[in-house]
């Protein structure tokens, strides 16, 4: 027996690995957050197996499944939305799995920034603007921030941010990174993305706020901030350069 966590991916149906759709498809359980997770992607279980949205459930009633299943020898597929590895809540699971002698998985997903940046159209690593992506998010009713992980901090580095779970606290998004990234930096927020009703809001640190109170979004939305997300005037990568000597590409005889 065996509880293999799954990413979902970011929304999208189709953006289920293949790994993660047979195991889905395998398992007598399939425990997932409906509230994040496309009934689409669970509609692979097979037709005896016991689906159950976890989205009102605490931690110990997840458990008491997942004991159950143990007991009786039956594997779990228990589906995150994105990539489990981020804000996924499984580290706490793991814990008390191990704790238990519970075997487990982890089956990867394509994370939400991932799909952010594709409905952008972006490249968020471009030479001479940003080769660094910090993925965060601020405190609000959640976990607090560990000490030197605040937005100001993070902010300082001027690298491009993926910011999750704070759309409401937009405005201390805008006021602690004006000071670093100037008003006129761009922002995007994209609401649900790769969902079929996603939003894409695109402005500045100086008129986002009003831009995402007049699209209503107030929460499923991933804030990115960085110089990356307009730039049009940079260098060519060393990748490709006819210029540049690597293994797979030797200086070629004149």
């Amino acid at each position: 027996m065996t509880v293999h966590f799954i990413g979902a991916g970011p929304g999208a149906a189709d953006l289920l690995t293949l790994r993660g759709r047979d195991l889905i498809a395998r398992c007598p359980l399939v425990l997932f957050a409906g509230s994040l997770v496309p009934r689409e992607v669970v509609a692979h279980a097979h037709h005896g197996a016991r689906v159950l949205d976890t989205a009102a459930l605490t931690l110990d009633e997840i458990m008491a499944e997942i004991e159950a299943a143990h007991e009786a020898g039956e594997d779990v597929a228990r589906v995150h939305s994105g990539d489990p590895s981020l804000y996924g809540a499984i580290g706490e699971q793991i814990r008390r799995l191990e704790a238990a002698a519970i075997p487990y998985s982890i089956t990867p997903g394509v994370p939400a920034y991932a799909a952010a940046a594709a409905a952008l159209g972006l490249e968020l690593t471009l030479p001479d603007v940003s080769q660094t992506v910090i993925l965060t998010r601020t405190a609000m009713k959640a976990s607090a921030m560990p000490n030197r992980e605040d937005l100001a901090t993070l902010g300082a580095s001027g690298a491009t941010l993926a910011i999750h779970l704070s759309v409401r606290n937009l405005r201390h998004v805008v006021e602690t990174l004006t000071p670093h990234y100037g008003a006129d930096c761009p922002v995007a927020v994209v609401y649900r993305a790769s969902w079929p009703d996603q939003i894409v809001v695109r402005g500045a640190l100086a008129d986002i706020r009003a831009k995402v109170r007049a699209a209503k979004i107030t929460r499923t939305a991933l804030i990115l901030v960085g110089r990356v997300l307009a730039a049009k005037d940079f260098t060519d990568s060393k990748l490709y350069d006819p210029g540049h000597v690597h293994l797979l590409r030797p200086k070629r005889q004149a």
